[in-house]
């Protein structure tokens, strides 16, 4: 039996509520259903929804006849025609428990959101997915975005299902695995002797002599409402309550900054209270601009000079979005921190052993980051905490731990 991924309704219209966008530093609006990237003060654009109309149709009674896809909140996303949607299957990603895990530590709740099951096997799939149905949607023919590895290879797969042309540009050590499978799907790849910011500038000044249409990370106002569907599903998943503290790998910030805006307008639509949790920014020491800013006080993160860190996806050494990263943290009373390149490798194969789940490197930086947090007082043993695992730790090298057996030789079983 072939199982239809988007609910049937393909090529049907939904009520939408988007009213315009906004410019995140000077409120400045913009008309929606137009092609927009930064707003004239060169800032993040937001969309805005019309959430009083929009409460009477996404009811906790409406949400539970429909499927478990990041689609299912469609009241408060951006695409107009469900034929402009472009999915490859985005499911809810699970909610799970590291019992082992957290009785080590001393610690009552310790939950990780899978989105490693989520298409390309990154949580990339959420943003480029909304992103890419919107270009779609407003007739956009050829993107370019650059990557760390895994929005490469969504915005590849994504552009494949919508008939979009795609270029990607990459720091020339990006994980082999990512460069094929962005490749494999299609896209034209790059590999560029810098890093991510790098890419970025090329990507712009090809953007800017109208080559293509620039995807990078909160450069246009789409991806962040894909990503802001991480926050819907957790608080639906959490019985709409919300977990004491959420610790998330930061790099481009657009899934913080997106959930931080999730939490505000499922308030306004009457599904949750006013609880919010405390947003931990999670940096790796080789690349801590958000972390350094956070400490200094500061509305903005300098770059960060030669940045390393064997978590690729938050090798990020200057975010566009830093104040709105910085904007959250501070208003949900959260913090930043860095964790170093043995903790989070050393959390990685923990919690494999412990609880049989495999982080990816940057899912390995938040519970380096908790494990920072309960010693130093920061999270208490008894807070409810959820860790963010960005994509499958099966993408990611990984040592070889096996031993040789002969099987000519005798074996001493009892040793084995």
């Amino acid at each position: 039996m072939t199982e239809i991924l988007w609910d049937g309704n393909v090529g049907e219209d939904h009520p939408n509520f988007v009213t315009h966008l906004e410019c995140s530093m000077t409120g400045e609006h913009y008309a929606a259903g137009e092609v927009h990237g930064l707003s004239r003060a060169g800032r993040p654009l937001l969309v805005r929804y019309d959430l009083e109309s929009a409460r009477g149709q996404l009811t906790r009674e409406a949400l539970a006849g429909r499927p478990l896809d990041m689609w299912r909140y469609r009241e408060i996303l951006p695409v107009r025609s469900g034929a402009n949607i472009v999915s490859l299957g985005e499911s809810a990603t699970p909610v799970l428990r590291l019992s082992r895990t957290a009785e080590r530590y001393g610690a009552a709740d310790l939950l990780v959101k899978d989105e490693g099951r989520l298409p390309t096997g990154s949580f990339k799939a959420r943003g480029i997915g909304m992103a890419v149905s919107m270009a779609k949607e407003l007739g956009i023919r050829k993107i370019a975005m650059p990557t760390n590895g895994n929005a490469g290879a969504a915005l590849a797969a994504y552009g494949a299902q919508a008939g979009i042309e795609t270029i990607v540009l990459c720091p020339d050590d990006t994980p082999e695995i990512n460069v094929r499978e962005t490749a494999m799907h299609g896209a034209r790849v790059y590999r560029v002797n810098g890093l991510i910011d790098d890419c970025g500038k090329m990507v712009g000044d090809g953007a800017a002599a109208g080559h293509w249409f620039d995807l990078s990370t909160l450069k246009e106002p789409y991806r962040i409402e894909g990503k802001k569907t991480m926050g819907l599903e957790l608080a639906e998943q959490l019985g709409w309550t919300l977990p004491d503290v959420i610790f998330y790998p930061t790099g481009g910030g657009t899934g913080l900054i997106g959930m931080w805006k999730a939490f505000g307008e499922l308030e306004a639509l009457g599904l949750i209270g006013p609880k919010r949790p405390r947003m931990v920014a999670v940096q790796a020491e080789g690349c801590a601009p958000i972390v350094k800013a956070w400490e200094h006080g500061e509305e903005h993160a300098p770059r960060w000079e030669n940045a390393t860190t064997r978590a690729a996806g938050i090798r990020v050494p200057k975010a566009v979005g830093d104040f709105l990263i910085l904007r959250a943290v501070r208003e949900s009373e959260g913090f930043a921190v860095a964790v170093s390149e043995e903790a989070l490798m050393r959390a990685v194969e923990e919690t494999a052993a412990l609880d049989g789940f495999l982080l990816c490197p940057e899912g390995g930086a938040t519970l380096a980051a908790w494990q920072k947090a309960l010693e130093t007082g920061l999270v208490g043993r008894q807070e409810r905490a959820v860790l963010f695992n960005c994509a499958t730790g099966l993408k990611y090298p990984m040592p070889d731990r096996s031993k040789t057996l002969d099987r000519h030789a005798a074996i001493d079983f009892a040793a084995l």
